[in-house]
C-alpha cells in the first residue's frame, strides 16, 4: 500500500470518526429543548395569570411575549442548526457539505435572535420594576439599566447582522467573493457585550433585594421574593461562564468550539424570561388553593396599579409597607404585611382604566371624599 493510498485511509477515518461524534450537537439540542420549554412555560402561566388571575396584561407583560417570539426563532435556530452540523468538525462536512451553509445561516440568525430576546426581555424585566419602583434614585438605577443593556445590545447586533459583505457571505464562506471583519474586533465587541449584560442582570437581579429589604413583612414572604427575583443573577451568572468562551470566535474549527457559546446563550435566554415571569405567578398559588380568585372578580371601585412611572415616583413619600408588597406581588396574603394603613370609604365613580393597570386590592376598596386614615401603634 502505497502513501496515498494510507493518507486517503486515515482521511476517510477521520471523516468516519466526525461523523461519529454528535456530543456537541446533542448538548445544544437538549440544553435549547429543555430551557424552550421551561421559559414557554413560565410565559404562559404568565399570560394566564394576567389575563385571566388579577386581569391585569401591562405594556411589560407584552413586551415579555414579544421576548418570548424571539426566543422561540433563536431555539429553533439551534435545533435546527445542531441537525445540520453545529456542534461538528469540518471534516464532518466532507460527507454532508451541503449541511455547512445552513449550519452556517442557522447560527448567524441564532446569534441575532439571541440578542433581541435578552434585549427585550431585560426591558420587560426592569419596567416591572420601574411600576414598583418609589425612591428615585432607585428608578435611575433602572433607567441606566435599561439604556445599558439596549445600547451594548444594538452594538452588538449591528456587528452581528453586517459582520460581512455581502451579509450572506458568512454562510457562504467558502464562495471566493465578499469578506468579514476581523474575528478580534468581533470578539472586543462580544466582550463589550457580555460584560454589559452581566451588569444589567446582576443590577435588576439584586436591585429588589434593596426595594423589599425595609418593608415589613415575615421573613417567609420576604425569602421567597428575594429568592425568586434572585434568578436573575443566575442569569448573569450564564453570561459571566460564557466569557471565557468567546474567543472561539477565531478558531478555524468554529462550529465545533462554539458550541459552549450556543448552550449558555440558551441558558441566559431561557433563565431570563422565566425569571421575569415567577415574579408575577404569586396569584396562582391562591388560585389553585381557592378554585378561584378574588381578583378575577373586578370591582369598580378598586384601586388600580397604573404602569406610569413618574406617578409612582410622586407618591414615594406616602407608598411604604405592605402597598409595595401588593404592587410586587399581587394575591399576597394580607397577614404577610403590616404597616402604615390607609381606610378609605365610601363609593367611587368608575373610570375606564387602561390593561396595563392592576387592582392593588383584590377585594377592592371604596372611594368618597371624605378620607380617614388610621395608623396601627406597632407600625410606628
Amino acid at each position: 500500500m502505497d502513501a496515498e493510498s494510507r493518507k486517503k485511509e486515515a482521511l476517510e477515518a477521520a471523516i468516519q470518526a466526525a461523523v461519529a461524534d454528535d456530543s456537541r450537537s446533542k448538548a445544544i439540542l437538549v440544553v435549547t429543548s429543555v430551557f424552550l420549554a421551561i421559559s414557554l412555560v413560565s410565559v404562559c402561566l404568565r399570560i394566564f395569570v394576567r389575563t385571566r388571575v388579577v386581569r391585569a396584561f401591562g405594556w411589560d407583560d407584552i413586551i415579555m411575549v414579544v421576548a418570548m417570539a424571539f426566543n422561540l426563532a433563536f431555539a429553533v435556530c439551534g435545533i435546527v442548526g445542531a441537525k445540520n452540523g453545529m456542534g461538528r468538525k469540518l471534516l464532518y462536512f466532507e460527507a454532508y457539505p451541503d449541511q455547512f451553509s445552513r449550519a452556517l445561516l442557522c447560527w448567524w440568525l441564532g446569534q441575532n435572535f439571541y440578542v433581541i430576546t435578552c434585549v427585550v426581555a431585560k426591558v420587560s424585566i426592569i419596567i416591572t420594576l420601574l411600576r414598583i419602583t418609589v425612591d428615585r434614585i432607585h428608578a435611575w438605577i433602572l433607567y441606566a439599566a435599561i439604556s445599558l443593556a439596549t445600547a451594548v445590545g444594538l452594538i452588538f447586533l449591528f456587528f452581528t447582522i453586517f459582520q460581512c459583505n455581502p451579509v450572506s457571505h458568512f454562510w457562504h464562506q467558502l464562495s471566493p467573493t465578499g469578506s468579514c471583519v476581523h474575528k478580534s474586533t468581533l470578539i472586543g465587541i462580544a466582550y463589550l457585550y457580555s460584560i454589559g449584560a452581566a451588569i444589567t442582570d446582576l443590577t435588576i437581579g439584586l436591585l429588589p433585594v434593596a426595594l423589599i429589604w425595609n418593608l415589613r413583612m415575615n421573613s417567609r414572604t420576604k425569602t421567597a421574593i428575594v429568592g425568586i427575583l434572585g434568578v436573575g443573577c443566575i442569569a448573569s451568572a450564564a453570561v459571566i461562564i460564557r466569557i471565557p468562551f468567546v474567543h472561539h470566535y477565531k478558531d478555524r474549527e468554529f462550529l465545533y468550539n462554539t458550541y459552549q457559546i450556543s448552550i449558555w446563550s440558551n441558558v441566559e435566554a431561557g433563565l431570563g424570561i422565566t425569571a421575569g415571569c415567577l415574579t408575577t405567578l404569586r396569584p396562582l398559588i391562591r388560585f389553585l388553593r381557592d378554585g378561584s380568585s378574588a381578583s378575577r372578580s373586578r370591582r369598580p371601585g378598586s384601586f388600580p396599579l397604573s404602569s406610569n412611572v413618574a406617578a409612582n415616583l410622586q407618591k414615594s413619600s406616602r407608598s411604604r409597607g405592605g402597598e409595595d408588597v401588593h404592587q410586587l406581588w399581587p394575591g399576597s396574603d394580607p397577614d404577610d404585611y403590616h404597616g402604615v394603613t390607609t381606610t378609605i370609604m365610601g363609593t367611587q365613580r368608575p373610570n375606564p382604566r387602561s390593561s396595563s393597570e392592576e387592582n392593588l386590592n383584590p377585594r377592592g376598596w371604596k372611594v368618597e371624599r371624605s378620607v380617614r386614615v388610621s395608623v396601627r401603634d406597632d407600625a410606628v
